[in-house]
């Protein structure tokens, strides 16, 4: 009898390995490795799709953020978004910081990206506008000596809720360690529509939040104040400091399927 139950035990098992076979076979490769051709690149000051002096570009099958041709920065905050919104699901991206910032950025970017949830779409924002209205998942990285967490979140345009209670901060950091160096991180978001917002960093959740809507967004932004975000586009940052994405992957939940 005892091994007739261990036997079934290692059959559930099995079986239940494989009913979760089909899930990881549906992620979708947002970033495939090869070229930006699903994505569209918005900078300051420039139209839609003007990558100003090759600052998005695929080398060696990474997506990377480079200055190469920077003397100055001039506020030319960038941003790639991918080409279809989504409302629920599991994003997972690697990235790390490398090399230095470019002369003339703000201190506050060093070593500063991060992907944006939720987003306006590329099309609709203003030839100046810096940021999107959005909530960012912000990357940040260590200088060697000073706590910096990473996975924090940011709210351009936007506002969310936390303990019940309506958060207009700016930014609120998250529990995350501090990456120092030229080190891949592996960053994980859980969002599920206008409800909440998980941030994972390497398998740790360290912030959770509600209720993402617009606040303080632009004059001219054509959605009323304290209106829930359902959905939007994702897109990376790049803001004066050279970042790699070596994965940007999506696992669609929107029709019932189960996070792993």
């Amino acid at each position: 009898m005892r091994n007739l139950l261990v036997i079934t035990v290692i059959l559930l098992l099995i079986s239940c390995g494989t009913r979760q076979q089909p899930a990881d076979q549906e992620w979708i490769q947002l970033f495939n490795g090869k070229d930006l051709n699903d994505w569209s690149v918005k900078i300051k000051g420039y139209k839609l799709n003007d990558n100003s002096r090759n600052i998005f570009r695929v080398e060696d099958g990474v997506m990377k953020v480079r200055y190469d041709d920077f003397d100055k920065f001039r506020d030319e905050f960038g941003h790639i978004f991918y080409k279809k919104p989504f409302s629920r699901y599991k994003l997972r991206i690697e990235y790390r910081f490398t090399g230095d910032q470019v002369p003339g950025a703000p201190a506050w970017a060093y070593r500063n990206s991060g992907v944006m949830l939720h987003s306006q779409s590329p099309e609709s924002m203003g030839v100046d506008q810096d940021f999107p209205v959005s909530v960012e998942g912000q990357f940040l990285g260590g200088d060697g000596i000073n706590e910096r967490s990473t996975g924090n979140v940011c709210t351009p345009g936007t506002n969310i809720v936390m303990d019940g209670e309506l958060i207009t901060q700016h930014c609120i950091n998250s529990s995350s360690r501090t990456y120092h160096g030229d080190v891949w991180v592996r960053a994980e978001f859980v969002v599920l529509g206008d409800s909440v917002i998980h941030h994972i960093i390497e398998g740790d959740t360290v912030l959770t939040y509600f209720k993402p809507q617009v606040g303080g967004a632009p004059e001219d932004y054509p959605v009323p104040e304290g209106t829930l975000l359902n959905q939007g586009y994702i897109c990376l940052q790049a803001e004066s400091h050279p970042v790699e994405f070596r994965k940007v992957e999506l696992l669609d939940l929107s029709k019932g399927r189960k996070q792993k």
